[in-house]
C-alpha cells in the first residue's frame, strides 16, 4: 500500500515538473507560470498556502503570486532582507524549514499563521547567479517534517521559477535596450534634417525637439518621428 502510494506521488511530481517545464518554453505569460508553480507545489504537498516572494527595487520582498484565497495572509506587510524566516533565507541564501512557526522567534506575523491553521514551513531561495531574489514558500496545517525528497522537489521547483523570472527580466531589459537604441536613432535623424532644413548646428537641432517635446508633451521619439515623417511627405 505505501509503495503504491509513494508510486503515486512520485509520478505526480513527476507530472508537476514535466508541466512547469512546458509552460517555461510555452507561450505563457510570467504570472501564469508563477501561479502554476505555487499551486503545483501546494497540491504535491497537500499545503493550505504555498506562495512565492520576490524583492521589488526598495529591497522588500513581497508576495508576487500565490494559490491562498486568504485576504489576510495575501496583504500581510512585506519583509525586508534579513527579516523574518522568508528575509532570513534571502540574506543567507539557504532554505530554512520550521517544525512550528508558533514556537519561531523569528517568524513574523504569528497571529496570521494561528487564523490560517499553519503549523510548519519550508522557505526556499529562488537563486539567480548566486544570489536570492526572493523565496519560494510552502505551509502545512499540521506539524510536518519535511523529508530529503520534499525538499529537494521545492529546491527544483524554487530554480525553475528562478530561472524564468530572470528569463523575463532579460527579455524586459533587452526590449528596453533596443526603444533606447530606436529613439536614438530618429532622434540623431531628425537632428539631421533640421540641421539641414533651418540651417543650425546639432546642439540647436537637438534644443528645438526638447523644446516641442515639452511643449506639446509628447516623448522626443514621437516628435522625431512626426519631423522625419514631415521630411519624407515633403520629398516625395
Amino acid at each position: 500500500m505505501q509503495k503504491k502510494t509513494r508510486r503515486r506521488k512520485k509520478d505526480k511530481v513527476l507530472d508537476v515538473l514535466g508541466q512547469i517545464s512546458s509552460a517555461i518554453t510555452g507561450d505563457f505569460y510570467l504570472d501564469d507560470i508563477l501561479k502554476l508553480i505555487v499551486s503545483a507545489v501546494a497540491g504535491v504537498l497537500s499545503s493550505p498556502i504555498s506562495s512565492l516572494m520576490l524583492l521589488d527595487k526598495d529591497g522588500n520582498l513581497k508576495i508576487k503570486s500565490t494559490q491562498s484565497v486568504s485576504r489576510l495572509y495575501n496583504e500581510k506587510p512585506p519583509l525586508k532582507i534579513g527579516e523574518g524566516i522568508a528575509g532570513k533565507v534571502v540574506k543567507n541564501n539557504k532554505p530554512l524549514v520550521v517544525y512550528d512557526i508558533s514556537r519561531e522567534e523569528e517568524y513574523k506575523y504569528k497571529d496570521i499563521a494561528r487564523k490560517e491553521g499553519l503549523a510548519s514551513l519550508i522557505c526556499v531561495p529562488l537563486s539567480v547567479k548566486g544570489k536570492a531574489i526572493g523565496v519560494l514558500n510552502c505551509y502545512t496545517s499540521s506539524p510536518h517534517k519535511f523529508t530529503r525528497k520534499e525538499i529537494v522537489f521545492i529546491t527544483t521547483i524554487a530554480n525553475q521559477a528562478a530561472l524564468v523570472i530572470q528569463n523575463t527580466q532579460l527579455l524586459v531589459e533587452s526590449k528596453i535596450i533596443q526603444e533606447e537604441l530606436e529613439t536614438r536613432k530618429r532622434i540623431e535623424r531628425a537632428k539631421g534634417i533640421l540641421m539641414k532644413e533651418k540651417n543650425i548646428s546639432e546642439e540647436e537641432a537637438y534644443r528645438l525637439i526638447q523644446r516641442y517635446s515639452m511643449d506639446k508633451r509628447k516623448s522626443m521619439k514621437e516628435v522625431s518621428e512626426a519631423i522625419i515623417t514631415a521630411y519624407q511627405i515633403e520629398n516625395l
